[in-house]
C-alpha cells in the first residue's frame, strides 16, 4: 500500500545530513560542554557553531539565541519569565484567540497568579487586526505575544505591523514562530520582535531541541535554576546532539528556503483545488493567500475529523485534524471556533501539510481517494442532507 505523509506541521523526518551531523555526539564526541578538557571543548564548540547557524537563519546575533528543550518551553520561558521579572512595571499581557496552547496556557497560568489577560479576536481568516491590538494596549501592558503563523490553518499574521504597534506603546513583543522559522523568511530585525520561540523538529531537525531569541537589552527572569548553562537562562547540561541537529537543520533551511517553497506552493495549490473541486460542502480554512507554503486546511460538513483520519490511515495517508498537541481531545479546535465556525463544522476539519519529500503522485493519490472517504462517511452520518 502507498504511504503518504502529510503532517509536516506536526513533525518532520530528520534530514539525512542532520542525522549524519548528530551521530558523532552520541559516542565519539560525547563530552559535557561545561568541562574544560578537550572532549568537553569539542562539544562546546559544536554547540556554539549551532548557535551561529540558528542565529543566521533568523538574522540574530548568536548571543541572543538561547537553546531550550523545544518550542513550548521557549514560549513559556519568554512569557512567564518576562512577566515575573517586570511585574513592578505592570501586570497586563495580551495574546490572541488562535495561539498554540503553549502560549495560551502560559498566559492563563499568569492570569491565575493575578496578572491581567486580554485575548484578542481574529477575523474569519484567522488574522489579528492591528487596530484591535492598539485598542487593547494599556499603560500597564508589559507583553504582547502573537504567533507568526498558525499551526492549524497556516495563516501568517501581519507581524511587523503588530510588533510596531506593541513597541510604540512600550510593550515587549514575543512571537511563537515554531511554524514559520525555516519555512518562510524570518528576520527578527525586520519584524521588530523582542523575543521569538522556535523548534527544531518542524524543520527536519531532531525532537527535543528549540530556542528562544531574546533581543539584547530585554530582561527576563531565570526560568530554571541549577547551573550556568545558556548564560544561566536555561541551566542543565545541553542536549548536544539535539542542538547540533537543530543547527544543521537551520543551515539547510536557509540554503533551500526559496527553492523548496516554490515546489510546496505548487503542490499545495494542486491539492487544494483537487479537494475543493471534487468534494461538495467543503471550505478552505485560514487565509487563502497569506499562509505557510504547503499548508492545506479544510472543513467538511456533516462528517467528523477523527473518522476521516482513521479511514485515511487505512489507505496509507497520514494527516491530522487540527494540532497534534490536542489530538487526544474530543473538543473542536479553539482556532476554528475563534474564526467563527460552528462546532459542527469545526469537528470536520482536516489538515494536510506537505514537506520536501512529497511529490505530485502523493498529491494525486490523496485527491483520488479522499472524495470516496468523505462520501462514505457522509452516507453513514444522520446529519447529511438527502441531496448529497
Amino acid at each position: 500500500m502507498k504511504q503518504v505523509y502529510m503532517d509536516h506541521s506536526a513533525t518532520t523526518p530528520a534530514d539525512p545530513q542532520v542525522y549524519q551531523a548528530i551521530k558523532p555526539y552520541f559516542m565519539a564526541s560525547y563530552g559535557n560542554p561545561s568541562t574544560i578538557y578537550s572532549l568537553g571543548r569539542e562539544a562546546k564548540e559544536a554547540v556554539e557553531k549551532a548557535r551561529e547557524q540558528v542565529a543566521s537563519l533568523i538574522n540574530a546575533q548568536p548571543g541572543e539565541v538561547y537553546f531550550t528543550g523545544g518550542g513550548t518551553e521557549a514560549a513559556n520561558q519568554a512569557i512567564i519569565s518576562y512577566m515575573l521579572r517586570n511585574r513592578n512595571r505592570g501586570n497586563h499581557v495580551i495574546t490572541s484567540a488562535v495561539e498554540h496552547h503553549a502560549v495560551l496556557d502560559a498566559c492563563r497560568f499568569l492570569e491565575k497568579q493575578g496578572f491581567e489577560l486580554t485575548v484578542l479576536p481574529v477575523s474569519p481568516e484567522g488574522l489579528v487586526d492591528p487596530d484591535d491590538l492598539r485598542s487593547a494596549l494599556k499603560a500597564n501592558t508589559l507583553l504582547v505575544s502573537i504567533m507568526h503563523a498558525n499551526n492549524e490553518v497556516g495563516t501568517i499574521q501581519p507581524l511587523k505591523e503588530l510588533a510596531a504597534v506593541s513597541r510604540s506603546a512600550g510593550a515587549v513583543f514575543h512571537t511563537d514562530a515554531v511554524q514559520s522559522v525555516g519555512k518562510i523568511p524570518v528576520n527578527v530585525e525586520d519584524l521588530g520582535v523582542d523575543m521569538l520561540s522556535a523548534s527544531s523538529h518542524k524543520i527536519y531537525g531532531p525532537k527535543g531541541a528549540g530556542c528562544l531569541y531574546i533581543r539584547k537589552g530585554t530582561r527576563i527572569k531565570n526560568y530554571l535554576h541549577g547551573g550556568a548553562q545558556e548564560r544561566k537562562k536555561r541551566p542543565g547540561t545541553e542536549n548536544v546532539p539535539g542542538v547540533v541537529g537543530f543547527g544543521k537543520a537551520a543551515e539547510l533551511a536557509r540554503q533551500n528556503l526559496l527553492e523548496r517553497n516554490e515546489t510546496l506552493v505548487y503542490l499545495a495549490e494542486r491539492l487544494k483545488d483537487g479537494i475543493l473541486n471534487n468534494i461538495p460542502c467543503t471550505r478552505l480554512t485560514g487565509h487563502p493567500v497569506h499562509r505557510i507554503p504547503g499548508h492545506v486546511s479544510v472543513c467538511f460538513e456533516f462528517v467528523e475529523g477523527e473518522s476521516i483520519l482513521l479511514m485515511l490511515d487505512n489507505l496509507g495517508i497520514m494527516a491530522s485534524s487540527g494540532s497534534a498537541c490536542t489530538s487526544g481531545s474530543l473538543n473542536p479546535s479553539h482556532v476554528l471556533l475563534a474564526m467563527g465556525l460552528s462546532h459542527e463544522i469545526a469537528h470536520g476539519s482536516l489538515r494536510l501539510t506537505l514537506g520536501k519529500n512529497n511529490t505530485e503522485e502523493d498529491v494525486d493519490y490523496v485527491i483520488e481517494v479522499l472524495p470516496g472517504v468523505i462520501h462514505n462517511l457522509r452516507e453513514m452520518s444522520p446529519l447529511t442532507p438527502h441531496m448529497l
